[in-house]
């Protein structure tokens, strides 16, 4: 036909003889649709209504796609489809055309179906008019309403995400954010992808639904034919509106997509400061096009998951600096004890929202002594930051110092204290120091505003071990109040002392007595090894999800079946204290034994308790005593009692009573040999007594 736009049309039967003037009049076009070849004619009154030139319409309906919104196309499609479907003669419906000016007028078409003898349609024939004046105001009004209905749904969906986001803490927190219901899902996407920039590359960091991974794009270079590059190089959204467009665009990622069957894609940059630090890939497999609203939508909701990934990223960079500041501050290694098994273990706070937060100022340490003897360390510093692992860091490394310069370990502790308060901090901090010695099992504990420690028998039950206290560091400089007192207690082999943070033991609604209560519990239904069983409670720390950090050290005497080398005691007796005095000779008899002279426990328990009740009734002081192994061509044990008197002991003449007077004879009869030596302003009498060589050591 040469002229399409004034060819007649081949109508029914019935329609009247020359219908062109009367669809003229009532502002009607027709068009013949042959279904076999998919050429649909229309006249020139039909172009006028879709606003399209005789040169711009090629016959084929997909040339009107610029005519008709996504949405309409699909719906009127589903009404052509069911009508053919069902076998219906004629279908009809009202649809929006977008104008070359970009309104929308409404207009409304009625088609009738030509079958051939077997029924199936071969043919459509129809008219199409202009509807604006039948609808009227009423139905623009509808459709105002229904536009402003899709905006707010567009605009909830940003704000839902939005909201979502900012309890984003990670990178994965804000792709499990743009996955869950209240993200992909409204956005009606099938499946997302996101990468990050990395100098001149973007490496995906999540992609679609499994196994839709295309080989060669986990790192891509921003200068490839992608759409993610060409939007982070362009910093401008990137929309595909057909697989079509997708294929001759990016032939290289459509081949690995193409079983995904999707229609369009929307890839949008994300840029923070005119930079951009990534881009977002939304794919659809329902749907064409996209109207300005929805691009615009799209672009909102790019710029806000801009912001929380670039939150995300500084608070997994700020938490990596975090974390390695506090791995620096903590130990590295953990000397191996003879006869002890140990382990130590960090859990680090978890703050919600707080970025930086996760690091705090608990530590542990475990110090080798002379003597075979341990320094077992805990301690918390105020405050969940930095700063408080940069202070613990240094309190650490002195009170280490301290201990192994040989002080007692109420000295360590009050020095800690003083270096604290001089450090021009204002934290404090508790702490715990515990000296064992393991050849004995003697173990005496200073305890600074710290909770008690716990031991475990061999037989599983636990109990909390009382400890006398004093202020916590810095603080008890700051008062002058830096005497801590020192308990003593036994570890018998296969007991196993546990020392631990506040942290492990604080439960919301709980107090202090019921934390401990429930700790003791866990412990005694807890694994036997050491490690296991360190495990087991930082698990429980974790299952809490407890907002403070935790640190733990474990320590089980071991059953030891060979020889134990000798250690070192040393015991400071005030005068007026008999409960001290009483607890000094057990812990002396219990150390003789240990060290391989049971045969003459007895015996350096009574010298000793000689030499240190002379020191309490003639000076006016108190008592240091030192009980130690030497061992050279024979082994001895040696008892040194030190005063600050200078005057040196006498043998007297027992009185008629005879209670009294006869302690040097004491002394003298007991050791093998017995000295005195000057010790500064004092003195020191010392004994030493010859453990046989043939003597049990086990």
């Amino acid at each position: 036909m040469a002229d399409r736009g004034a060819s007649p049309l081949s109508l029914p039967d019935d329609w009247p003889d020359h219908p062109d003037p009367i669809l003229a009049l009532n502002r009607m076009g027709s068009f013949d649709w042959d279904l076999d070849a998919g050429v649909m004619q229309m006249d020139a009154q039909a172009h006028e209504i879709f606003d399209v030139r005789p040169d711009e319409y090629d016959d084929h309906p997909e040339s009107l796609g610029s005519r008709i919104p996504p949405g309409e196309a699909r719906r009127m499609d589903a009404a052509v489809s069911q009508a053919l479907k069902a076998g219906e003669e004629n279908y009809g419906g009202y649809f929006r055309i977008r104008r070359r000016d970009g309104s929308l007028r409404w207009t409304h078409t009625q088609g009738y179906i030509r079958r051939d003898d077997t029924g199936r349609p071969r043919r459509i024939i129809g008219i199409i008019r202009d509807a604006t004046r039948e609808l009227g105001d009423s139905e623009a009004r509808r459709e105002q309403a229904a536009q402003a209905d899709a905006r707010r749904r567009q605009t909830n969906v940003v704000q839902l995400t939005t909201a979502a986001l900012a309890h984003a803490r990670t990178v994965r927190d804000v792709i499990d954010v743009l996955k869950d219901t209240h993200g992909l899902t409204h956005l009606g996407a099938t499946s997302l992808v996101m990468g990050l920039v990395e100098a001149d590359r973007i490496r995906l960091i999540a992609e679609g639904p499994a196994g839709s991974f295309v080989p060669g794009t986990d790192v891509t270079r921003i200068d490839e034919p992608y759409p993610m590059s060409d939007a982070v190089r362009t910093l401008s959204p990137c929309f595909i509106e057909s697989p079509e467009e997708f294929a001759e665009r990016y032939p290289r990622l459509w081949q690995g997509i193409t079983g995904l069957r999707i229609t369009s894609a929307a890839y949008l940059p994300l840029i923070v400061q005119a930079r951009p630090i990534g881009a977002m890939g939304l794919l659809y497999s329902d749907r064409r096009g996209f109207s300005a609203e929805e691009r615009n939508v799209l672009v909102a909701l790019g710029s806000s998951i801009s912001q929380s990934l670039q939150r995300a990223m500084f608070y997994e960079q700020e938490m990596d600096l975090a974390q390695g500041l506090q791995q620096a501050m903590l130990p590295r290694t953990i000397p191996s004890v003879p006869g002890a098994d140990l382990a130590v273990r960090y859990r680090a706070a978890t703050i919600g929202g707080s970025v930086g937060r996760d690091i705090g100022g608990d530590w542990y340490d475990l110090i080798p002594l002379p003597g075979g003897r341990v320094g077992a360390v805990i301690g918390d510093v105020q405050g969940h930051d930095t700063h408080a692992a940069a202070v613990m860091g240094q309190l650490r490394i002195v009170l280490r110092a301290y201990a192994a310069e040989g002080h007692p370990p109420a000295t360590v502790m009050a020095r800690a204290s003083v270096f604290l308060h001089e450090l021009d901090t204002d934290r404090s901090a508790t702490c715990l120091y515990a000296e064992a010695d393991l050849s004995t099992g003697v173990l005496q504990a200073v305890r600074a505003g710290h909770i008690d420690p716990l031991v475990r028998r061999p037989d599983g039950s636990c109990h909390r071990v009382r400890v006398p206290g004093g202020l916590p560091l810095g603080l008890s400089a700051d008062f002058g109040r830096l005497d801590y007192p020192v308990g003593t207690m036994e570890l018998d082999p296969g007991d196993t002392l546990l020392l631990c943070t506040d942290g492990l033991v604080e439960q919301p609604g709980a107090d202090l007595d019921e934390g401990m209560e429930t700790l003791s519990a866990l412990i005694t239904a807890g694994p036997d090894d050491v490690r296991d069983l360190a495990d087991r409670l930082i698990d429980v720390a974790e299952e809490r999800g407890c907002d403070d950090d935790v640190a733990l050290l474990v320590l089980r005497r071991r059953v030891s079946d060979g020889p134990r080398p000798g250690g070192r005691l040393k015991r400071h007796v005030p005068p007026g204290d008999p409960e001290a005095l009483s607890e000094t000779r057990r812990l002396i008899r219990t150390a003789a034994a240990g060290w391989g002279a049971a045969d003459r426990a007895e015996e350096i328990e009574l010298v000793a308790d000689e030499m240190i009740t002379n020191v309490l009734m003639h000076t006016e002081g108190s008592a240091v005593v030192t009980l130690r192994v030497t061992t050279g061509s024979e082994r001895r044990v040696r008892v040194e009692v030190e005063d600050s008197s200078s005057a040196l002991p006498r043998r007297r003449e027992a009185g008629e009573s005879g209670v009294s007077g006869r302690g040097l004879l004491l002394v003298e009869m007991l050791t093998d040999v017995w000295g005195v030596e000057a010790r500064g302003g004092g003195k020191c009498v010392w004994s030493e007594f010859v453990v046989a060589k043939g003597a049990d050591t086990s």
